[in-house]
Formats: C-alpha cells, sequence, structure tokens
C-alpha cells in the first residue's frame, strides 16, 4: 500500500448508550472522546444510535403490523366506485 493515502487504523470503542453496551474493535474512525477499556487502556469512543443490542431484529421486540388488514379496509372504504 502506498504511504500517507490510506487513514489511520487502529483500536476504537463503539458504544450504544441507549442500551449500555459497548465493543472494541478496529476502524479509521477517530474521536476526540476517550474511555477506559477493560484492560485498562484508554481508546478514542464512538457514541452510535443502534446497536445489536437495541435494535429490534435482534432483541426481539418487534412489532409486527397488520399489513394484510390495511388493503382490506382501504377497499371498504373507498372501493364504491
Amino acid at each position: 500500500m502506498k504511504k500517507n493515502l490510506h487513514p489511520a487504523y487502529g483500536p476504537v470503542v463503539f458504544r450504544d448508550p441507549s442500551a449500555g453496551f459497548a465493543f472494541l474493535t478496529r476502524s479509521t474512525l477517530t474521536s476526540d472522546r476517550t474511555i477506559e477499556w477493560e484492560d485498562g487502556k484508554t481508546y478514542p469512543v464512538v457514541d452510535v444510535d443502534v446497536s445489536s443490542a437495541s435494535h429490534p431484529f435482534y432483541t426481539g421486540k418487534g412489532r409486527i403490523l397488520d399489513t394484510a388488514g390495511r388493503v382490506e379496509r382501504f377497499k371498504q372504504r373507498y372501493g364504491k366506485i
């Protein structure tokens, strides 16, 4: 790879404050804020809105919408042409 062309790739903590979930991985993202991780080292932290700990698909708390009934109700209301 060419030098000084690619962004720095290093350890970063991604944190989901709504779920109290965080994980350490490597990324090119950077942040001015830092956090002390479980190993005692300090890493940059990036807050995310949704993670696997808070997304309805992964938590099983998703709502099921009644899509079949909506078509019939529409036809009942406006299908009298």
